[in-house]
C-alpha cells in the first residue's frame, strides 16, 4: 500500500501575499494541486495534505478531492515535525509514505513512479530523489558511497566550505517504509541552526537510505518568490508546446502563446502568435486561432477560424467564422457554418447553423435559429432595468441594419425587420415589421443663423 502526505502548511513569505504559497497558481492549478496531480498515475490508498497557514483556505481550495485527509500543523517547526503530526492518522497504516512538497509543482507521474519501485525494489528504510546540480547553493547536499546508499543530507547552512562543495542536493522528496520511520519520528531534535524538527535527520536514524537521481533537474524546482514562480511557468509551458507539436499541432511563434494543460488539441490545429487558451478549451481538428486571440473554457468545432477574439465559456460549431475583435462569453452557443463578424459582442445567446451576424452588434440572452441575417448595429434590449429578459428569432428571418429588440420579444420564422426598427411586440412568422417614425421632410428649411437675428 502507498501513502502520499503533501506539506502544504508553510505562509510562504517571500512571496509577498496574503495568499497561502501553494494556492498560488501556475498554469491554471494551484501548486499545491499540482502536487496532488503528479501521483495520478500511482495506485495511492492515502492522500494526506499537511496545513496550517489560513488552512481553511487550502482546504475549500481543494474541496473537489473528496479523497483528501487534512492533517494539522498549528505550529510550523520544519518539516520533520510535518511529518511528525500523521502518527495518529497513519497508526494503523502499512506500508510505504511518500513524501511531497505543495511548493514543488512539476514533478512527473513517472519520476515519482520511479522513485517508488526503486524503493520497493532495494527493499529500502527510505528512498530519497535527489539531483546533481551545477550550481546547488541554497540546497541540502546529500553525501552517499558508491552504492548510492546515504551516509549523511546536511542542510546548507549547516554545510562546511567543503560540504559545500558536493553537488548532490535533496530535493525534498521522498519515500519511506512507514512502520520504521514511524518508530524515529520522535526521535527527531532540533539541534541545527534553524531550531527545527528537519526530515533530511532521519537518514542517520534509517538503514538503508538511497539516493536516486533526478533525470530532469528542472521538476524538482522548488517556488518561493514571484520570480521562480515565473521560471517554473516558463518551464511548464514548453512541455506542454513540445507535447502539442509533436502530436501534430502547428504552433506558428510559440514564444508568444500560452496553453494550460488542460487544453485538448486535435490534429492539423494552427494556433496564431499572441494566442492563449486557458481552462477546460477544446479545439477541434483544423481549426485556427489567433493572432491574438484568448480562449478560455469553450469548445471550438473542426476547422472553424477565431481571429483577434475573445471567447470564454462557450461553444463554436464546426467551419464557423469569428472575429475580427468578437466576444463571446456566458454561454454562446454558436452554430455550424456560422459567421460573426467585427465588433459583435455574444452573451447567453444560442445561434443555429449558417446564421451570419457580421458587424457591430450585441445579443445577448437571445435565441436564434437557423439562416438568420443580422444586420450592423443591430441590438437586443435585454434587461428592462431589474429583469434579463430573451429575444427569440426564427428561422430565416433578416433584421435590417441598426435595429432594437426590446425583450421580451419573438420573430416568428422568415420574418424582415425594416432598417432602424425598434421592435417591441412579438412578429408571427412570414412578415414585414417597420417599427420606426415616418420620415418628414421640410423643404426650405434651414437652421437661422446668429447674424441674421441681429
Amino acid at each position: 500500500m502507498v501513502a502520499v502526505a503533501i506539506l502544504a502548511a508553510g505562509k510562504g513569505t517571500r512571496m509577498k501575499s496574503d495568499l497561502p504559497k501553494v494556492l498560488h497558481e501556475l498554469g491554471g492549478r494551484s501548486l499545491v494541486e499540482r502536487a496532488i496531480l503528479s501521483c495520478q498515475d500511482l495506485v495511492v490508498e492515502r492522500l494526506l495534505v499537511i496545513i496550517g497557514y489560513q488552512g481553511d483556505r487550502v482546504r475549500e481550495a481543494l474541496g473537489h478531492y473528496p479523497q483528501i485527509e487534512f492533517v494539522e500543523q498549528t505550529q510550523q517547526l520544519g518539516t520533520g515535525h510535518a511529518v511528525q503530526q500523521l502518527l495518529p492518522h497513519l497508526q494503523d497504516f502499512v506500508g510505504d509514505l511518500l513524501v511531497l512538497n505543495g511548493d514543488v509543482p512539476l514533478l512527473r507521474s513517472s519520476t515519482l513512479a520511479h522513485l517508488l519501485h526503486t524503493h520497493q525494489t532495494h527493499n529500502n528504510a527510505a528512498s530519497i530523489l535527489t539531483a546533481q546540480l551545477a550550481n546547488p547553493q541554497g540546497y541540502g547536499r546529500v553525501f552517499c558511497d558508491k552504492q548510492d546508499l546515504i551516509t549523511q543530507i546536511i542542510e546548507d547552512r549547516d554545510c562546511t566550505p567543503e560540504q559545500k562543495q558536493n553537488r548532490r542536493i535533496n530535493s525534498g522528496v521522498y519515500c519511506f517504509n512507514w512502520q520504521k520511520l514511524a518508530e524515529i519520528l520522535p526521535k527527531l531534535g532540533t539541534n541545527n541552526d534553524q531550531g527545527e524538527y528537519y526530515l533530511t535527520d532521519t537518514a542517520n536514524l534509517l538503514h538503508p537510505v538511497m539516493a536516486v537521481d533526478v533525470a530532469d533537474e528542472q521538476e524538482i524546482s522548488g517556488i518561493n518568490d514571484r520570480q521562480q514562480l515565473a521560471a517554473a511557468y516558463n518551464i511548464l509551458q514548453t512541455r506542454i508546446k513540445d507535447q502539442w507539436m509533436t502530436a501534430g499541432v502547428t504552433l506558428i511563434d510559440p514564444a508568444s502563446i500560452t496553453i494550460d494543460d488542460t487544453v485538448e488539441l486535435a490534429a492539423d490545429v494552427v494556433i496564431e502568435p499572441q494566442t492563449h487558451l486557458r481552462g477546460k478549451t477544446i479545439l477541434g481538428a483544423g481549426c485556427r486561432v489567433g493572432p491574438g486571440s484568448l480562449i478560455e473554457n469553450s469548445t471550438i468545432g473542426d476547422r472553424s477560424t477565431v481571429l483577434y477574439s475573445v471567447v470564454s465559456d462557450s461553444q463554436v460549431g464546426a467551419e464557423t467564422r469569428v472575429g475580427p475583435y468578437a466576444h463571446l462569453r456566458g454561454h454562446a452557443d454558436l452554430g455550424n457554418n456560422c459567421r460573426v463578424g467585427n465588433f459583435v459582442e455574444l452573451k447567453n445567446a444560442q445561434v443555429g447553423d449558417r446564421t451570419n451576424i457580421a458587424h457591430l452588434s450585441y445579443l445577448g440572452d437571445a435565441t436564434l435559429g437557423q439562416k438568420v441575417n443580422i444586420g450592423a448595429g443591430t441590438i437586443t434590449a435585454n434587461y428592462d432595468g431589474v429583469h434579463k429578459h430573451r429575444t427569440e428569432v426564427g428561422d430565416r428571418t433578416k433584421v435590417g441594419a441598426n435595429s432594437v429588440l426590446v425583450a421580451p420579444v419573438t420573430l416568428g420564422a422568415d420574418v424582415t425587420v425594416a432598417a432602424g426598427s425598434v421592435v417591441t411586440e412579438n412578429v408571427d412568422d412570414d412578415a414585414l415589421v417597420i417599427a420606426r417614425s415616418r420620415q418628414v421632410v421640410k423643404q426650405g428649411w434651414r437652421l437661422r443663423s446668429v447674424n441674421s437675428e441681429q
